[in-house]
């Protein structure tokens, strides 16, 4: 223990002997006895290498100082302190805690959402559901929420590829409409300050970077190799605060990083008055005749660079400048070239290095990605274009049927996000409440509104793109989705391992989901009638007299007393058993045999994520209206999507079931698609694959079972029976991926052999004849 203590007391030093308390480091050295949790923190050279813990139940907990402060992770399956510890649990316990898989989460509300992604039959989501610190962010992160407002060490040339695409997009025009405006401010005369302003922004705005915009007089530090007016902060106290500062520094904490004294910049104050430019008749000539065009100018330039995502740093710019720059005082705005020698940091107006950041993609509002905080104003276009233009006067229906299939993307993200944060704040039995009724709402929108837009045109083609659909998602979620994450993933991380247990048990939920699903048709083609709806006669050929074409087996010209009593007994039973066998898996995976996914959930800072200080994007009830009016506006948009379908399964070129299997089946699913790369991306290939496997088992044992129920009370004429190109391709692909989920482990070998067997099943279905129905 004194050793101890005298190695606490050196690395905690920060000036001198003085600044700490020896009766503090005794009360420190005997805390770590008392803790519950396990503190690993990384190897430090001048420490020696920390103790390697033993398989005895006694020595599982071991620690050492890391300057950074503590970095805990729970090693063990009880999380007890090491002097606390029974040692009945001994080495089997140690060894059974160490095997499982430990995932670290911010908060509380994470390791629920952490835990719900490994749960069957929830919805996988990537997305955090908190509000993360932005000092606890990475630095690429932190630029990307800056606000231009502060000028940094310059890092590099300006003279980039993004900053030069500026020029072309933005920049000169911007700069000409400047130009315009001073000479107009010019011939007011009264205008002349503010021509001269324009003329320096037009000069400024060509080429921004490496520059800064300052406020005459106001609180800002100028650039110099050295900060001036600074002094450390413990000389500006005064000769009588001396027991003051004594007194904080006992009761500082030990276990922290030492501080090195940091001159910050004090500004000095300024006597200039403040400018009276709001009483002058030049600014409200400067605010009727110039500011309308470059207000115009600029929100101009920040809608299209919001929108170009990756060029926000100029809509940001943009913004700045219209709110605070062209409303100061002409004689108040300086523009200087920043020098490369400036080595801290200070704050301005406007400082902007970069016009590109290829990371925006990360960018947020409200835990809402940007891309999906960008389409949602197409969503309202769509509703706009859809409803009222019905008649087609101003929009094509191909027009109209793009913006609605589009419109569905972000709607599907925003239902995944609303049923992860509901999960997440929710008891299990409240979040599988939740994933069972939104999880499949997506998809059961629009094949109810396809359904019904059939019955009502009395036409059985939509029931055939319905089937196209519900194939078509079956087959991209046990072969593209898989794929693409193993490709990724295994260029990244070269081979990946995923728990093979659990994904033998979605493996033998597929297996039963395509038994069910396609068990109808295998009796249609057993009992049902051959149909053959082109024969001829062949003159002069006595072995063949006929020549039939396009032959099928048909239910609907079989005997009447075939249908109601075998097949339609045969669709309510499978309808009963699909769900029962969704239900045991729940039980099975959830419940008696949990342990087969073998994860841990733990906080970044050591053991269970029980505490920390958290913001929720989005609350319970936010959440909740968010889904409901989301579940709205799917519905508007599958019915414009289901009305503006039907020119082209008239006039298109294009096979109706392509159609239903690439478009409407797979749009949807892109939420999903981006989730399952991430996973794959961070190494977790067992999420990625799960993502697919979840989704097809849902198709299979949840949302068909549902169309069968909803066809018993209303009847659409939707009838179990697929063709033989659905069948074969199903089944195929459920027999190649329990091939390839065999071993446990993947590369993107495997997954381009998904990828390309799902792309062969796309041109047999672009190459086959339309449905006889359409």
């Amino acid at each position: 223990m004194p050793g101890d203590a005298e190695k606490l007391r050196r690395n905690t030093t920060i000036d001198s002997p003085e600044n700490y308390d020896p009766e503090q480091i005794r009360r420190s050295s005997r805390a770590p006895s008392q803790s519950d949790r396990l503190c690993v923190g990384f190897q430090q050279p001048e420490m020696g290498a920390a103790e390697t813990p033993s398989p005895d139940g006694s020595t599982r907990h071991y620690c050492h100082h890391t300057p950074k402060g503590f970095l805990m992770v729970h090693r063990g399956a009880h999380g007890t302190s090491a002097r606390s510890t029974p040692s009945q649990f001994g080495e089997e316990a140690w060894h059974e805690g160490t095997s499982k898989t430990t995932i670290r989460a911010e908060n509380e509300v994470e390791a629920h959402r952490e835990a719900n992604n490994y749960k069957f039959g929830f919805r996988k989501w990537k997305g955090n559901v908190t509000e993360k610190p932005i000092e606890d962010r990475s630095d690429v992160v932190k630029e990307l929420y800056s606000d231009l407002s502060i000028v940094k060490p310059q890092e590099g040339s300006v003279v980039t590829f993004g900053n030069i695409v500026y020029i072309f997009l933005f920049g000169w025009w911007l700069s000409f409409i400047y130009v315009l405006v001073s000479l107009v401010m010019f011939l007011t005369l009264i205008g002349i300050p503010y021509g001269k302003l324009c003329l320096r922004l037009a000069w400024y705005f060509i080429w921004p970077f490496g520059k800064s915009v300052e406020k005459m007089g106001g609180a800002v530090s100028k650039s110099s190799k050295r900060p001036p007016a600074s002094e450390r902060i413990a000389d500006e106290r005064d000769a009588g605060d001396h027991r003051e500062v004594g007194r904080e520094k006992d009761s500082s904490p030990l276990l922290v990083s030492s501080p090195i004294p940091v001159e910050i910049p004090v500004p000095e104050r300024s006597t200039r008055k403040c400018s009276k430019h709001w009483c002058r008749v030049s600014t409200y000539v400067w605010l009727l005749v110039g500011f309308p065009l470059l207000a115009l100018c600029h929100a101009l330039v920040c809608v299209i660079s919001w929108l170009l995502v990756f060029t926000i740093p100029v809509s940001k710019m943009s913004g700045r400048t219209l709110g605070i720059v062209l409303l100061m005082a002409p004689e108040d705005v300086r523009i200087h070239r920043l020098e490369k020698t400036v080595v801290y940091e200070t704050r301005v107006i406007l400082c902007c290095y970069h016009a590109f950041n290829l990371y925006y993609y990360k960018y947020t509002v409200q835990g809402i990605n940007i891309f999906a905080l960008n389409l949602l104003p197409l969503v309202v276009i769509t509703l706009i274009m859809g409803y009222a233009d019905h008649h087609h006067n101003y929009f094509s229906p191909e027009a109209k049927f793009a913006l609605a299939i589009t419109s569905i993307i972000p709607l599907s993200y925003y239902i995944g996000m609303g049923i992860a944060s509901i999960s997440a704040q929710s008891n299990f039995a409240v979040g599988a409440v939740v994933n069972a009724t939104f999880g499949s709402i997506t998809e059961m929108t629009f094949y109810i509104t396809a359904l019904l837009q059939g019955h009502r045109a009395g036409t059985k083609c939509y029931e055939e793109i319905v089937k196209a659909a519900l194939t078509g998602t079956i087959l991209g979620c046990i072969l593209f989705i898989p794929g693409i994450c193993m490709i990724i993933g295994g260029i990244k991380h070269r081979e990946q391992r995923f728990n093979s247990r659990s994904a033998g048990v979605s493996s033998a939920l597929l297996f039963i989901s395509i038994g069910g699903v396609f068990a109808p048709t295998l009796f249609s083609k057993t009992f049902g009638n051959l149909m053959c709806d082109n024969c001829y006669n062949v003159p002069g050929n006595v072995s063949v007299p006929f020549v039939c074409k396009d032959c099928h087996y048909d239910t609907t010209h079989a005997d009447p007393h075939l249908i109601l009593s075998h097949i339609e007994p045969l669709v309510y039973s499978i309808s009963v058993l699909l769900p029962a066998s969704y239900l045991i898996g729940l039980i099975f995976t959830l419940k008696t045999h949990s342990h087969i996914y073998d994860i841990h959930i733990s906080d970044g800072h050591g053991g269970h994520a029980h505490g920390g200080h958290h913001v929720v994007h989005w609350s319970r009830w936010r959440a909740l209206l968010v889904l409901i009016v989301a579940t709205v506006l799917m519905a508007c948009c599958a019915d414009l999507t289901t009305e503006n379908i039907e020119p082209m399964l008239k006039h298109s070129s294009i096979s109706q079931y392509f159609i239903g299997v690439t478009v409407l089946a797979m749009v949807p699913e892109l939420p999903e698609i981006v989730n399952g790369i991430q996973f794959a991306l961070q190494n977790n290939i067992s999420l990625s694959l799960e993502v697919g496997s979840c989704i097809a088992v849902q198709v299979c044992m949840i949302q068909i079972p549902l169309l069968i129920l909803f066809n018993a009370f209303y009847d659409v004429g939707f009838v179990l029976v697929f063709s033989d190109i659905h069948l074969w391709a199903s089944i195929f692909s459920v027999i190649l991926v329990n091939y390839i989920f065999m071993d446990g482990k993947c590369d993107y070998f495997q997954g381009t052999a998904l990828v390309v067997v799902y792309f062969i099943l796309l041109a047999l279905y672009f190459f086959a004849p339309s449905p006889r129905s359409c």
